[in-house]
Order: C-alpha cells, then sequence, then structure tokens
C-alpha cells in the first residue's frame, strides 16, 4: 500500500472524474481511489493518504473495482457512490453462475503477458483482446521469457498476426533495461493493469514496472504451467509515476456482453464477409463465400475462422445467461418492494 501523500492527478484523476460531482459533493465529499476490495470495505488512496473505508448495501463491495473512484462523505467516512468510470473490465464469474466479475476499471492499457514457450496459445489471447477491446482500453501483448527461447520473434509474428495495429514487445522480466520498452505505458496519469495465466511472469514484470518485492514462484517445465502468486488485484504505483493493478492468473475467461469486442479483433473476417455474396452467409459452404476463398488462397487461416465461430457463439449464449439473470434479479427486487409496501399499509 502507498502510504505518501498523493495528489489526486498522481492519481489519475482527469477533467473526465471532476465532470461527474456536483456543487454539493465538491462540498461535502472527497474523491478517492479504490487499492483494493475486501469483503467488508476497500482501501483506498487519497491525498490524504491510504486508509480503509467502509461500505453499505446501497454500495456493496461486489459492486466496486480496483481502480474505481469513490465520493466518500466527510462526516461519516462512509463510501457513497461510484465516480462514473471511464473503462471497466470483467468477465463472466467463473463457475455455474451467470454473475459478471470486475477486474479492473478506469484503464488506458491492458498487458495481456504470455509466454514464448508452450504457454503461447492464440485462442486465450485471443479471449483477453475482445474483452480489451470491448471496454475501450488500448491492449499491449507482452512476450515473456525471452531469454529461455530461441527464437522470440516467431512468438511476436504470432502475437501481431491476431488482430490489426496490435502492440507487441518481447521482454526479459528480469532485466530492467528490457522492461524499459514498456514504459511508454506507464507513466504519471495512467493506469495499466497485467492479466494472463498463472506463471507467466506477471509478479515478475509487476516487481520491474514498480520496484516492489511481490511473491513469484516459477513455471513448470514438463507443461509450460505456472503456479498462482498474486491471489487479489492490488493497486501499485509504476516507477514512471503511473498505476499498475496486478490480476490473479485466470484459469478461464468465459465471455459475456462481448460482441463488439469479438468484431474488432477479427475485423478481417468482417471485411472479408463484405464480399459474400449473400449477405447472411454462414461461411460454411455457399456459393460465392468471400471468406471461404481467402481460407482456399491461403489468405486465412481456417483456424481463425473457427475460433471466431466458437467465441461468437459463446458470447451469445452467455449475454442471454445473463441478460436472464438481470431480468430475474429485477423482477425479485420489484417483487420485494411490493412487499415490503404492502406490510407497511397493513400496519396502519
Amino acid at each position: 500500500m502507498i502510504l505518501d501523500p498523493l495528489s489526486l492527478r498522481d492519481l489519475g484523476w482527469s477533467p473526465y472524474f471532476q465532470a461527474g460531482l456536483d456543487a454539493v459533493e465538491q462540498t461535502d465529499s472527497d474523491p478517492v481511489r479504490v487499492a483494493a476490495v475486501h469483503r467488508n470495505g476497500v482501501d483506498v488512496l487519497g491525498p490524504d493518504g491510504a486508509r480503509r473505508v467502509t461500505t453499505g448495501v446501497a454500495l456493496p463491495t461486489e459492486a466496486i473495482a480496483v481502480g474505481d473512484w469513490l465520493l466518500v462523505e466527510r462526516a461519516s467516512g462512509r463510501a457513497l457512490r461510484i465516480l462514473e468510470r471511464k473503462s471497466l473490465l470483467g468477465r463472466r464469474a467463473a463457475g455455474t453462475g451467470h454473475d459478471a466479475q470486475l477486474i479492473a476499471a478506469n484503464l488506458d492499457t491492458l498487458f495481456i503477458v504470455t509466454s514464448c514457450n508452450a504457454e503461447f496459445n492464440a485462442a486465450r489471447l485471443e479471449r483477453y483482446l475482445a474483452v480489451a477491446r470491448q471496454a475501450g482500453v488500448t491492449p499491449v501483448i507482452v512476450l515473456t521469457k525471452v531469454d529461455a527461447c530461441d527464437d522470440p520473434d516467431s512468438y511476436a509474428d504470432r502475437a501481431r498476426a491476431l488482430s490489426a495495429a496490435l502492440p507487441v514487445e518481447a521482454v526479459n522480466a528480469l532485466d530492467q533495461a528490457s522492461v524499459a520498452r514498456l514504459a511508454g505505458w506507464c507513466g504519471g496519469g495512467q493506469t495499466v493493469a497485467l492479466t494472463g495465466s498463472s506463471g507467466v511472469g506477471k509478479s515478475t514484470l509487476t516487481n520491474a514496472l514498480t520496484g516492489a518485492a511481490l511473491l513469484t514462484n516459477g513455471i513448470r517445465e514438463d507443461d509450460a504451467h505456472g503456479r498462482h502468486t498474486t491471489t487479489a488485484r492490488t493497486l501499485h504505483r509504476t516507477l514512471g509515476g503511473g498505476w499498475l493493478i496486478d490480476t490473479p492468473g485466470m484459469r478461464a475467461l468465459r465471455l459475456a456482453d462481448v460482441a463488439d469486442g469479438i468484431g474488432a479483433v477479427f475485423d478481417d473476417i468482417a471485411d472479408l464477409a463484405e464480399g459474400c455474396r449473400f449477405g447472411d452467409c454462414g461461411h460454411d459452404g455457399e456459393p460465392g463465400c468471400a471468406v471461404r476463398a481467402a481460407i482456399e488462397a491461403g489468405a486465412l487461416d481456417a483456424g481463425r475462422l473457427a475460433r471466431w465461430r466458437k467465441l461468437a457463439r459463446e458470447d451469445a449464449r452467455n449475454s442471454a445467461s445473463l441478460a436472464e439473470s438481470r431480468a430475474r434479479d429485477r423482477a425479485w427486487g420489484r417483487f420485494h418492494k411490493s412487499v415490503k409496501r404492502e406490510i407497511r399499509h397493513r400496519k396502519r
């Protein structure tokens, strides 16, 4: 936790957030930035330093993400509301539930970290890219463990092929000069999050970018899978004056409500589809299909088309489940309020 006094601007405050305050709020409350979320409260940073603030039924901790700006009442020290976010990264929660899980808020950049070894997986990276594009966050593929790879350029080429104009940086997280390539995204007023599978070097990279001494574990050489080191999302100050959110390794990134993000990642397929003879072409053997023609000509990988279809189907299915869950929650809320009104009426 950062204890030194910091200005709001140091913490990433901008006119975007200032515009969300009314005159009364500016007099009676203070904005603070969320550094960590706990079950019964949140750790925040402000000009007065670090502290814990309480939340309540009207603002449960599940609704708060690391990186959020909260408005805290001066008299009570209680969190009143979340200021409008300029970006929000999330996923469908793991397990069989339909809830959305918040990952981080108010990001400028997402470092999608993967290794130059068997851990590299195009389908997984495309998932992260879709989430970043949907959130309006700039994605950057960060390739680690280049010091243990004979041909890191081949991994960089594979990464760049995933999306047009995608920044890709290959670094040795143990070499400060190598990590310096990422400095342009980590300066004052900027917020970046690290995400990726366990064991790809996120904690080591966080150490290099922040000067912290986080617990790190190695990667298993037999299967290139790592062991969890980060267990919670936390906000760290970077050496360049920005902010970094390290996230736990994700075994699964389940997509929901990211149709636009998927479209942005696979825009090459969308562009090809405009040349199909039929507007509703399924790219599955129809005559005059420009997508199939590109595959036959070697201009498009058939595996990429299959991955696009899989993500699109998953997103449609999960988005429908989320919509149904939200509708049930709204209906239950209305029912609960009506029961309370009836009880009050009977007491009169």
